[in-house]
């Protein structure tokens, strides 16, 4: 019996996979949605309601009065093409292809896990399709169903080993744009106000601005501020008139992100006659472990009465949707899905073995 189960799961996953679903895309992502709707709606007797926000095409299906949410998304970061370098495989137990791992494989389990319950009664289930772009046309969805339920469940994929995730950073994400004034860098560069030399004091000044955010933390476990694209000028013989550093957060607390926010936005310029113009802000809020240690300790529980062993769990860096609702003050577990790695990389992977659900879950009363 786990084998024929094990084997129409396969066929399940081969069939979104080879659907590719590139946020960007978004007539990809309506057909992935199609795909995703078809596989629910034949494993959980119900059509799902499609729900269509700024191009962006969510699936939400409803069983009665909402008390859980399960929550995960069909978008992927892998451009339209990808199977071509990155094909559908199932090779050894290891099954691989574009969004496998996020979270196409979650998607899969988590169909199968709600068909196996002999009732739907209390559950919600939101499928969005922009989570790997900021979730902007999802928030409002998600934020609207977190409000009604007592617990939300992820299928985002496992920490390392199949840990359930119980903490992710928050994520707060900024354009710091210098202006400047341009003049000819030969002839009268002195009558020029050089933004990228005062981008270059901005990428220093936040090289050092988590430490004081960080006193006392651990080691693993810290807020990190990161300069990643910088941008500058128009010419090779113009001193530049405009610079832009884009700047990564991650924090583990709510404490941090708002100290780093005040600390970026009290940035002052160095270059006589530059202005700073600070964009952006906090985008998802840490999911604290306070958030899921009482749905950890229920599913270890029950994973120990089933013979399942012991649950481990992670705190990880990269941030879900799973943030927003935790941020909303509903109790979050994350990380019920796939089992495998190499998120959004060439070795992105599942094992195939650890697909099979266990005899399902009970929602909190």
């Amino acid at each position: 019996m786990t084998e024929d189960l094990l084997g129409a799961m396969v066929a399940d996953l081969e069939e979104l996979v080879v659907c590719e679903s590139y946020s960007a895309d978004l007539a990809a992502v309506a057909r992935s949605a199609e795909a995703v709707a078809a596989q629910g709606a034949r494993l959980l007797g119900a059509e799902p309601e499609r729900l269509l926000v700024e191009g962006v095409t969510h699936l939400r299906w409803v069983f009665g009065t909402p008390k859980v949410l399960l929550l995960g998304h069909h978008d992927t970061v892998w451009p339209m093409g990808s199977l071509a370098t990155h094909p559908w495989s199932v090779r050894d137990g290891i099954a691989r292809g574009p969004g496998i791992f996020d979270m196409k494989a979650g998607l899969v389990q988590m169909f199968h896990a709600l068909a196996s319950l002999p009732s739907l009664e209390g559950v919600c289930v939101l499928v969005t399709g922009d989570e790997e772009i900021g979730s902007d046309t999802s928030l409002p969805l998600i934020e609207e169903a977190a409000r009604q339920c007592a617990a939300t469940f992820v299928l985002e994929a496992s920490g390392d080993g199949g840990a359930l995730k119980t903490a992710r950073k928050g994520t707060s994400a900024y354009e710091l744009v210098v202006h400047g004034k341009a003049a000819h860098s030969g002839l009268e560069p002195d009558k020029g106000v050089n933004a990228a030399v005062e981008a270059a004091h901005l990428t220093l000044a936040l090289e050092g601005l988590a430490d004081e955010v960080n006193a006392g933390a651990p080691a693993d476990w810290r807020t990190t501020v990161v300069p990643t694209v910088v941008a500058a000028g128009s010419a090779s013989n113009t001193v530049p008139a405009q610079a832009a550093v884009s700047v990564d957060v991650r924090v583990p607390t709510l404490e941090a992100q708002e100290r780093v926010d005040a600390a970026i936005r009290a940035l002052k310029v160095t270059v006589p006659g530059a202005r700073l113009e600070v964009r952006g802000g906090p985008n998802r809020p840490p999911l604290e472990e306070t958030s899921s240690a009482e749905l950890f300790a229920r599913a270890h529980a029950i994973a120990r009465r089933q013979g399942l062993g012991t649950l481990l769990s992670a705190a990880v860096g990269g941030a879900s949707d799973g943030n927003f609702t935790a941020g909303l003050g509903c109790p979050t577990l994350d990380g019920l899905g796939a089992v495998g790695g190499g998120a959004h990389a060439d070795h992105e992977h599942v094992i195939v073995a650890e697909m099979v659900p266990g005899r399902g879950f009970s929602p909190p009363s």
